[in-house]
C-alpha cells in the first residue's frame, strides 16, 4: 500500500517508537491544533467530514478501493462485508446529521462557536461556549473500525488534536480514514496522528497519558481498569467496557409471511462486521405460540444465513477461532444427537455460520463469527430474568413486535437498564446520535463555560 508517510502507523513494520517521538508527537500536535484547528467554524468542519463520508461511498474513491482490495489481508473481513459496513457507517456522517448531534448535544449547532444562549438561557439571562480539549487519546480496540472512525470524527467537532492508538495489526481502517482526511484538508489531518502497538507499552502509554486532556478507550473491562489505574489526576477518562446484545422476536410478529422477513433482518445483524461488535446479538430470544415456533424460525434463520454466506462471505479465521468455534459445535452435536431440546445447523465444510436452538433459555454468550442462539421465552419477564447474569453489561436489545406493543416493551427494557433498544436488522447500524453506552457522545468530552449575562 503506497500511501505518504503522514502518520506513526506509515512507519515501516521494523521501526520503533519510543517515549521521545511519541511526547514530541503529542507536542506538534497541540501546536497544529492552535494554528488550524482550534479557530475553525463548526460550518466548515462540518462540510469537510460529510465531503469526505460521501467521497468513501463512491466507488472509485482511492480509500474505499484500497479498503476493498487490501482489507480482507489486513482485517479478515470479507470484501463483500467491509463493503456493507462502509456503507452503513458513511451514510450516517451527513450534514444534516451532524448539525443534529450538535444540536442534541449542546443545545445548539454554535455552541463551539461562540457564547450561543438558547430560548432557556434566555429567560435565565445566561449564554454559554464549549470547549473541547485540547488533546484526546484513543485507546481503540481492534474489532471494528465504527468506533474509531466516530471518536476522530467527534474530536474533530470538538476541535481537539488527537491521538488514536489502535490495537496491534488493527490500524488499517483507522489510518486509511485519516489520510483521507488529510487529502481533503492537509491541515486538519495534521491535528491527528495514527499509531498502533500492542497494549501495555507502559512506557509508551504513560508519554500519551501525560500529555492528554482526555483519555477514551474501548475494550474489556481489565484493560479499561488498568488505563484508569495509570492515569495522572488532570485528564478526563471515558471508557467502553464489555457490553453484549440480544433480540426479542415476539409471537404476534411471527406470521408464516412475516417471519422470513424477521429472519433475513436477524441476519443482517449477524453478519454485520462478522458479529463482532457490542451492538451485535448473542441470543435471539423468541415467543411461543405464533404461527411459526421458535425452532423453525430458527431453521428459517438458518437458511437465510446460508444465503448470505454465498453474497456475503464471512471471510477466513484465524485457526483459534475456527477451533473454538468447532469445539462449541460439537457441544452442541452431542446434545442434539441426544435431545429434542437441542437443534443446529451450521454451514458444510467450513465454520462460516451457525445456528443453535435450546431449549434452555439461559443467556448464552457467543463465540462470535456468525455464531447464534435461539432460545424459546414465555414472555419479556421471563427472557429478563435469564438475562440477568448480564444485567448492567446490555447495550442493544433489537425488537421484532406489532407497534402498539414497542413502547410498552422498549420502556420495560430500559427500567431494567438497556441502554438502545432498536428494531431487529439494525442493531449494528445506530443513528450518528445515539448514546453511546446511554451518554451523550460530544457532550462528554467538552468543558462548558457558562456567562450570567
Amino acid at each position: 500500500m503506497n500511501l505518504p508517510n503522514y502518520f506513526l502507523a506509515d512507519l515501516p513494520p521494523e521501526a520503533t517508537l519510543s517515549p521521545a517521538m511519541l511526547s514530541e508527537a503529542c507536542q506538534t500536535l497541540k501546536r497544529n491544533r492552535d494554528r488550524y484547528l482550534a479557530g475553525r467554524s463548526t460550518e466548515q468542519l462540518v462540510r469537510v467530514l460529510s465531503d469526505v463520508a460521501e467521497a468513501w461511498r463512491q466507488p472509485d474513491n482511492t480509500f474505499r478501493k484500497l479498503a476493498l482490495e487490501l482489507g480482507p489481508a489486513e482485517t479478515g473481513f470479507s470484501t463483500e462485508t467491509l463493503k456493507r459496513g462502509l456503507d452503513n457507517f458513511f451514510r450516517q456522517i451527513t450534514r444534516e446529521n451532524l448539525q443534529a448531534l450538535l444540536v442534541q448535544d449542546l443545545g445548539d449547532v454554535r455552541r463551539l462557536d461562540a457564547m450561543t444562549a438558547t430560548g432557556a438561557d434566555q429567560k435565565s439571562s445566561r449564554a454559554a461556549w464549549v470547549a473541547g480539549p485540547e488533546l484526546l487519546v484513543h485507546i481503540a480496540a481492534g474489532n471494528i473500525p465504527n468506533p474509531t472512525w466516530m471518536s476522530i470524527i467527534l474530536g474533530l467537532l470538538a476541535r481537539s488534536a488527537q491521538f488514536v492508538k489502535c490495537a496491534g495489526g488493527s490500524a488499517f481502517l483507522p489510518r486509511l480514514f485519516a489520510h483521507s482526511l488529510y487529502e481533503a484538508d492537509a491541515k486538519l489531518g495534521a491535528c491527528l496522528e495514527i499509531a498502533e502497538w500492542r497494549g501495555g507499552n507502559v512506557a509508551l502509554e504513560n508519554v500519551l497519558f501525560g500529555e492528554a486532556g482526555c483519555v477514551t478507550a474501548t475494550g474489556s473491562d481489565e484493560v479499561l481498569a488498568a488505563i484508569r489505574s495509570r492515569l495522572p489526576i488532570k485528564p478526563r477518562f471515558l471508557g467502553y467496557g464489555h457490553r453484549v446484545s440480544f433480540g426479542f422476536v415476539a409471537r404476534e410478529a411471527l406470521t408464516r409471511l412475516s417471519a422470513p422477513r424477521i429472519a433475513v433482518r436477524v441476519a443482517d445483524d449477524v453478519v454485520a462486521w462478522n458479529q463482532l461488535g457490542c451492538l451485535s446479538p448473542h441470543v435471539i430470544y423468541v415467543q411461543p405460540g405464533g404461527e411459526v415456533p421458535p425452532d423453525k424460525f430458527a431453521e428459517l434463520l438458518a437458511e437465510e444465513l446460508e444465503r448470505r454466506e454465498q453474497t456475503e462471505p464471512r471471510g477466513e479465521l484465524p485457526t483459534p477461532h475456527a477451533a473454538t468455534i468447532t469445539s462449541r459445535r460439537g457441544i452442541y452435536g452431542v446434545r442434539a444427537a441426544h435431545s429434542p431440546e437441542t437443534l443446529m445447523w451450521h454451514s458444510k465444510e467450513s465454520t462460516a455460520w451457525t445456528v443453535v436452538f435450546e431449549a434452555d433459555a439461559r443467556f448464552q454468550v457467543s463465540c462470535l463469527n456468525r455464531f447464534i442462539y435461539v432460545k424459546p421465552v414465555k414472555d419479556l419477564i421471563e427472557l429478563l430474568q435469564h438475562a440477568e447474569v448480564v444485567r448492567g453489561q446490555v447495550s442493544t436489545v433489537g425488537i421484532a413486535t406489532p407497534e402498539p406493543q414497542a413502547e410498552e416493551l422498549a420502556t420495560q427494557l430500559a427500567r431494567w437498564g438497556v441502554t438502545r433498544v432498536c428494531p431487529l436488522g439494525q442493531m449494528q447500524n445506530p443513528p450518528l446520535a445515539w448514546r453511546h453506552d446511554g451518554r451523550p457522545a460530544l457532550a462528554d468530552l467538552v468543558t462548558w463555560t457558562d456567562w450570567e449575562c
